[in-house]
């Protein structure tokens, strides 16, 4: 698994700031400005993964139907 795959949401989007914190400083070298942006690429794509998760479970839990939310009535969990 590569390094930043296993974190939660929260954490990846705070990385994410950090290396935009450091791109824009401007005082990196050319190799490490890559190698962040890299860095910030795989956390991105963790934080959208994240996202689709859980879109898909606010999905399945309200139903959807053509895109559209469908309003069910609350019934607790036997």
């Amino acid at each position: 698994m590569e390094k930043g795959t296993d974190l939660t949401f929260e954490q990846a989007f705070q990385q994410i700031e950090e290396v935009v914190r450091q791109l824009e400083s401007g005082e990196l070298t050319l190799e490490q400005s890559l190698s962040l942006f890299e860095r910030g690429m795989l956390l991105a794509k963790v934080c959208e993964s994240k996202l689709d998760e859980a879109e898909q479970k606010v999905n399945r839990l309200v139903g959807v139907e053509s895109g559209k939310p469908v309003q069910t009535p609350f019934k607790a969990e036997e």
